[in-house]
């Protein structure tokens, strides 16, 4: 069976790419324990686009959608009130779902 990959498209405004790499970096494995998990990168664009990329493999559908419905929303939804919850870096997102048909890694030896 054929590993899944989803892509979230974030467009985040030059004043706000700090806020959103720090956010990430302090988020501290909200993900990497999840059952099914495989892969994740955070890509910054260099030129051409305000669009960063948050790359995730996963084993299949099924993995991802029990983390979108357990860890993910949970660590999305912030404080108690309401209020506490700060302001997206993203301006807005768009999720891009693959599968993997074909890879190579780099030769060893």
């Amino acid at each position: 069976m054929a590993s899944i990959v989803k892509i979230n498209v974030l467009n985040v405004p030059a004043e706000q790419r700090e806020v959103l790499e720090k956010r990430f970096a302090s988020r501290a494995g909200a993900v990497e324990g999840s059952d099914g998990f495989e892969w994740f990168e955070l890509l910054r664009p260099v030129e051409g686009t305000d669009n960063y990329l948050v790359y995730t493999r996963w084993r299949d559908e099924e993995s991802f959608q029990a983390w979108m419905e357990g860890p993910m929303k949970q660590a999305h939804q912030g404080g108690e009130g309401g209020s506490e919850r700060p302001k997206p870096a993203a301006a807005g997102s768009t999720l891009w779902s693959f599968e993997v048909v074909q890879q190579a890694a780099p030769k060893q030896g």
